[in-house]
């Protein structure tokens, strides 16, 4: 390991959460709990939507590749933050480059596919005669391709900025995972234009996702509130209710982190906000659209019964 001016780094020293023995213990079988919950919950809502006929539309198959995102996002993370809560905290270079590329995607995607998911259902609630139309099979496909290209473009540009910097200070990252603002407290080199690529990126992927879900549920107030019948304006409600529910809970926290300078990163505020955007929002995403969403409690109490009555 490199703690000197002289000799790169080749591996990096995670600090974690906590060094208390008793508190790693309890904080292992939390977060395992929850990472659990979080793959089965997102497992379960991939397959119950590809195995339920009637949640074959482009809102469930957008769904299905946000529940798929939360696997990458919180598998990215989760295993190695809990093996730092059993004292196993070095991370080689490559793994750190990895972890970071994968994580900065999966960010940035989830981010764009809430936005895609909001257009849908402002096309849903505001053109719904044409609905088939305008989201058919193709155009779903395109916009689920192109999400993923823009995801992992954003995350290629990220990572090769961080890592062509000299990492000779330190190896010690005060963070659980390799996240890019602990990493360029680490460098040697000066790290101005890192910042403003970081910030230019977060903007260019923050806010014309942020502007689209604004504009598309402007549009979407303004027709349910000509709907005449209270009945209809609570049935063209419940289709966004849980959309709108997960963008608030992951616009939250991603962009309070992301969208400031380095140099007024907070350790504390932002190891929690961390905790949180890597490990509960991938748990709350399938809990979200199951309590909240009639169309997915009618299938799964479908296909319990079903497998009830085998």
């Amino acid at each position: 390991m490199a703690g000197d001016n002289d000799t790169a780094v080749t591996e990096f020293f995670l600090l974690g959460l906590t060094d208390q023995p008793k508190v790693q213990v309890a904080l292992f079988v939390v977060f395992l709990s929850i990472y659990v919950i979080a793959l089965v919950g997102n497992l379960g809502m991939i397959i119950l939507i590809r195995t339920d006929p009637r949640l074959h539309s482009p809102m469930y198959f957008f769904l299905s590749n946000l529940s798929f995102i939360d696997i990458c996002s919180t598998s990215t993370i989760t295993p190695k933050m809990l093996s730092t809560l059993c004292n196993e905290k070095i991370i080689s270079l490559s793994g750190c480059m990895a972890q970071q590329f994968f994580y900065s995607g999966v960010v940035s995607l989830e981010a764009i596919m809430l936005a895609v998911m909001a257009y849908d259902r402002y096309v849903a609630v505001c053109n719904p005669l044409i609905y088939n139309t305008v989201m058919s099979h193709a155009v779903c496909l395109w916009l689920v391709t192109g999400s993923y290209a823009a995801g992992f473009t954003t995350a290629v540009v990220q990572v090769s900025c961080t890592f062509s910097l000299s990492f000779c200070n330190s190896n010690k990252i005060q963070h659980f995972f390799c996240d890019i603002h602990p990493l360029l407290k680490l460098s040697c080199t000066d790290i101005h234009i890192n910042e403003i690529v970081l910030f230019t990126f977060s903007l260019v992927i923050g806010l014309p996702t942020s502007l689209q879900i604004l504009i598309s549920y402007s549009y979407i107030l303004s027709t349910i509130l000509q709907i005449l019948s209270a009945e209809g304006r609570s049935k063209a409600f419940s289709t966004c209710a849980s959309h709108l529910t997960a963008v608030t809970v992951f616009y939250g926290s991603t962009l309070f982190i992301y969208l400031h300078p380095t140099a007024s990163y907070s350790l504390d505020s932002n190891m929690v906000l961390s905790v949180f955007y890597t490990m509960v929002i991938p748990m709350l995403n399938p809990l979200i659209y199951s309590l909240r969403n009639k169309e997915v409690k009618r299938a799964i109490r479908k296909t319990i019964s079903k497998r009830i009555s085998l």
